[in-house]
């Protein structure tokens, strides 16, 4: 099991291990001597039992782990659904922030430095209002990078439906 450290809201891990996984699944991001892990998918692999995440020397239930992300993003539950949902149909899940969203998605096969993610995603729950300009800056943004807008919108049930957006020229 990869050893991982929760520190100043950075996920990290040195072990072998963990660039062997990054090597094969792409799970984290390479950071010089580091794999760094995004919340989702710390929590994801937590929750698989392929890492055991350290506060302070104290390993993390994956509940407890949640409870501490859940106090940096109230929207983490949210976006762990669509991750592991994404992840469990074999799609490559990264952070986009960059991109002004949640997430960037890569077609299946596809490893990120490979080629570029087909969507940029954002995720909402159903109770949760979209607001028009930020729907449009997203499009926009999507549309500048060559990619598509994908917005998922996660149910109480936790059922989620996804709809993909882009530009049509008429």
């Amino acid at each position: 099991m990869i050893k991982a450290i929760l520190s100043s809201n950075k996920i990290y891990s040195t072990s072998p291990e963990a660039f062997s996984l990054f090597e094969k699944s792409r799970f984290g991001e390479k950071s010089g001597k580091r794999i760094l892990y995004s919340p989702s998918e710390a929590i994801f692999l937590s929750e698989k039992e392929k890492i055991s995440v350290f506060l302070n020397s104290k390993p993390l239930s994956p509940d407890e782990l949640l409870k501490k992300l859940k106090k940096q993003d109230k929207k983490i539950e949210t976006k762990l659904s669509v991750f592991t949902d994404l992840r469990k149909k074999g799609y490559i899940v990264k952070t986009a922030l960059k991109f002004g969203a949640e997430f960037r998605v890569y077609n299946k096969g596809v490893k990120p430095g490979q080629d570029h993610a087909r969507w940029i995603l954002q995720t909402f729950s159903s109770s949760e209002k979209l607001d028009w300009q930020d729907f449009s800056a997203k499009n926009r943004v999507a549309h500048s990078t060559k990619k598509k807008l994908l917005i998922a919108i996660v149910d109480e049930e936790s059922s989620i439906t996804y709809y993909e957006i882009s530009w049509l020229k008429p």
